[in-house]
């Protein structure tokens, strides 16, 4: 996806800052994906590399400590591998496996014409 964006807009992606704010609105993007995101809520869903897919939610409670997890996915040629909190490191389920599949296709279908709308229309 980067590489996309950075083909579409002809800039160096060298520069740290330009990756950042590249990857945070594709991240809010991709957590858009699965629904309204309810008020006092934050949920991201983007990719991070060819390798690795991050999922991210945060919540603040009532008396408004914040609460959050961060899920990994690895992408490997022997499997996919779930990385939650950075703690346990383990294959997907068969079902874990098919709805991945299809929130990066989903992925794949709605974020690069989202993306689109940043390049202006004259390059």
């Amino acid at each position: 996806m980067i590489n996309y964006i950075k083909k579409a807009l002809s800039v160096s992606l060298t520069d740290e800052e330009i990756y950042k704010e590249i990857i945070h609105y594709e991240a809010k993007l991709g957590g858009r994906l699965f629904g309204k995101i309810p008020s006092n809520h934050r949920r991201e869903f983007f990719c991070l590399d060819e390798h690795t897919w991050v999922w991210y939610e945060e919540t603040l409670d009532k008396n408004g400590k914040r609460h959050n997890t961060t899920v990994r996915y690895d992408v490997r040629p022997n499997g996919i591998f779930k990385v939650h909190e950075n703690l346990t490191h383990r294959r997907l389920s068969d079902e874990e496996l098919k709805n991945f599949y299809l929130a990066v296709r989903l992925y794949g279908q709605k974020i690069p014409k989202e993306l689109l709308k940043l390049v202006p229309a004259n390059s």
